[in-house]
């Protein structure tokens, strides 16, 4: 057989090993060479083909024999290869399978899970806390305050956030204890009553105790009998209110006339280490104590345009002063009410006035607040008694 022979049966042997790849399941072609002759030309060509490889770029002319034809193999050599980079061959007897897919982890559904469970949890503490609050009608005492306690706006509104950061929650670490000072007839025994009245009307009349010291413990009684009995009846009031999951109120009106015995007694009842009962009570103290050091700061600072400032730095300076007396006033939130001005005079006249059946005049009432002692000072008239005497030159009438 001569060489151009072997070069035609070699490249005929690649055409049909070319589509034996391309067919997946076609069946084999029959051959006119046997399986030996077959493999011979098999080798003779991987042969030539790595002979061919290692020549490279050389620029000498290829030997003579079964592969004279250089060109054309290398042709159809780069086109085979081409093909078997462009395509996926898969043995025509297995089954093609896709590429497995990644697997999913199994603690992503349970993270969401949780975390909605989680959301859940949180909006229905969100509105436990709101139905909490909204049972003791917060909004309708702060309009109540703010339309019948005349010039107090910056203490109404320093109450009413104590009341809302404790009442929004039943748990609690210690009682809410707030200290309400301020002069004479600034209005502290009136901000009394009033907390009294909405309390008794939203957690009823038994969970509310109004104790006025120069009544319930006068300078001849037994101190110490004194604090007890306050102590057994904050126990009895708190118990009870326990039971209905409520929060009760004690009004201390002047707290000034308490003894060290009673006011020992008190600090005893605002520690934190107690039953849960006793740590859910709203105290509310009213003292004329410090009055000098609030009508001093008031009138140092009466030349500044507004009349809340007046009020800043008032309660750390009435804390510090009154803890070096008793340390329970360590223990409170002190709410510093203000001098009152000549036009909260005017004001006090109008609604007594108008409460006991007058149609006052306006120029009648002022004549009637001229007659009242005021302080002056930076342009202002601050009254010495607030509105303690309008009661009683309104019944001279």
């Amino acid at each position: 057989m001569t060489d151009d022979e072997y070069s035609d049966d070699a490249v005929l042997v690649d055409e049909e090993e070319d589509e034996e790849e391309e067919g997946e399941t076609a069946p084999p072609s029959p051959s006119i060479f046997s399986p030996e002759l077959r493999a011979v030309m098999h080798v003779w060509n991987n042969y030539q083909a790595l002979k061919r490889r290692r020549l490279g770029s050389s620029t000498d002319p290829p030997p003579a024999g079964p592969g004279a034809n250089a060109p054309a193999q290398q042709a159809q050599e780069a086109q085979r290869r081409r093909k078997r980079k462009s395509r996926v061959l898969f043995p025509s007897d297995s089954r093609k399978f896709l590429p497995k897919q990644k697997e999913r982890s199994r603690a992503k559904p349970f993270l969401f899970l949780f975390s909605i469970i989680v959301f859940l949890q949180v909006y229905n503490a969100i509105e436990n806390l709101d139905d909490h609050v909204l049972k003791y009608d917060l909004e309708s005492l702060e309009k109540t305050l703010a339309r019948e306690v005349f010039g107090q706006k910056r203490a109404v509104e320093t109450l009413m956030d104590h009341l809302q950061d404790y009442l929004s929650t039943y748990s609690h670490q210690r009682p809410l204890a707030l200290s309400v000072h301020g002069p004479s007839g600034v209005g502290k025994s009136h901000l009394g009553r009033l907390l009294a009245r909405h309390f008794r009307s939203v957690v009823g009349d038994e969970l509310v105790v109004q104790y006025f010291t120069a009544h319930s413990c006068p300078p001849e009684e037994d101190p110490g009998r004194c604090a007890a009995e306050l102590a057994a009846q904050v126990t009895r009031v708190t118990a009870l209110a326990d039971e209905h999951d409520h929060i009760p109120l004690v009004v201390l009106d002047e707290a000034q006339l308490m003894r060290p015995a009673m006011l020992d007694a008190l600090l005893d009842l605002l520690k934190p280490d107690q039953s849960n009962e006793l740590l859910n009570v709203v105290y509310v103290l009213l003292s004329n104590l410090g009055q000098e050091h609030i009508t001093r700061h008031v009138l140092h600072n009466s030349s500044s345009s507004s009349s809340s400032w007046k009020g800043q730095g008032m309660e750390d300076m009435l804390r510090s002063s009154l803890a070096e007396a008793h340390p329970l006033w360590a223990e409170v939130d002190v709410v510093a009410l203000l001098l009152l001005e000549k036009s909260h005079v005017v004001e006090c006249f109008l609604e007594e006035m108008m409460r006991e059946g007058f149609y006052p005049e306006r120029g009648h009432v002022e004549q009637l607040a001229a007659e009242l002692s005021y302080y002056s000072a930076g342009g202002r008239q601050y009254s010495q008694n607030g509105c303690k005497q309008v009661v009683a030159r309104v019944n001279t009438l």
